[in-house]
């Protein structure tokens, strides 16, 4: 058992990270070419549809996880952006990281990682747009956003692109070892009989368990992708998984003491319960897929 769990996590681990590193060095190349100044006057002036498509396109291009994203969107309260364009990018930014959809696509399946790209987009469009139809930017507070400035723009160099991947590697490696560890710990110790038996069956109930379970545990999607893998192999139901990966990355208990700062309680209440819904519906959505 013990050589099986060596076995399973160093093969978990060389995959993720090889493909980590690769992805992470083209999107960060990428992102020198982002200006940053000009998406935020282009969101402001934007129709609704075009704007909601715009914001989810800026959050997939600009992967951050979901606490890295607060800053972002203080920036753009500052300067004005709708309300519900924002909180479009608040939702969609750390469930649309490309390097994990591409990661997802490669472990999961392609048809699963599309799936699960148009519900959080769906998603996160209709409840940015309905937060602000139903007039909770008045739980905004007024804040004074310190210590982020935008990349600088300009091409950058492979080294410039290295040294990103480098920082970025730095703080999802611990995730991805964990997740990895997780998982060869889930696939050399506990019985495929156990996991089908519990969680495998179709009882309506595991998709919201699952959904409200995701945000305490603060795993990242870094880290869920290995363990959903395993979990799914071993038997367990995909709409539970799907929903607690979306609910994990998209409210994570250091996320949500972030949004206290710049959000009155009503609004971080409101935030919590959307993402549950969210990943709750898309539970279900992949339930009857």
């Amino acid at each position: 058992m013990t050589m099986e769990f060596i076995q399973s996590f160093l093969w978990i681990a060389l995959e993720l990270t090889g493909l980590f590193i690769l992805i992470s060095f083209f999107i960060s190349f990428l992102q020198s070419w982002i200006p940053y100044d000009k998406v935020e006057n282009y969101l402001k002036r934007s129709s609704r549809l075009k704007g909601g498509l715009f914001a989810v396109i800026f959050a997939f291009i600009t992967p951050f996880c979901s606490c890295s994203t607060i800053p972002v969107v203080v920036n753009m309260l500052k300067n004005k952006v709708p309300f519900g364009l924002t909180m479009v990018f608040l939702f969609a930014s750390p469930i649309l990281d490309p390097t994990i959809l591409t990661v997802m696509g490669v472990i999961l399946g392609w048809k699963v990682a599309v799936v699960y790209i148009i519900i959080t987009i769906f998603f996160s469009i209709i409840v940015g747009y309905s937060l602000e139809r139903l007039g909770f930017e008045r739980y905004v507070k007024q804040v004074i956003m310190e210590g982020y400035t935008p990349k600088s723009q300009g091409k950058w160099s492979v080294r410039d692109a290295l040294t990103e991947t480098k920082e970025l590697m730095r703080s999802v490696f611990p995730f991805l070892l964990i997740g990895a560890a997780i998982g060869a710990g889930i696939h050399g110790f506990v019985p495929s009989e156990l996991i089908a038996s519990y969680f495998g069956h179709d009882a309506w109930w595991l998709i919201p368990a699952a959904s409200v379970a995701g945000i305490p545990l603060y795993i990242r999607l870094s880290s869920m992708i290995p363990i959903s893998q395993v979990l799914l192999a071993k038997g367990m139901a995909l709409g539970p998984v799907m929903a607690m990966m979306i609910s994990s990355a998209g409210a994570s208990l250091p996320e949500v003491v972030l949004l206290k700062s710049i959000f009155k309680t009503q609004l971080v209440i409101i935030f919590i319960i959307s993402v549950i819904t969210m990943s709750t519906v898309s539970g279900f959505v992949f339930y009857l897929l």
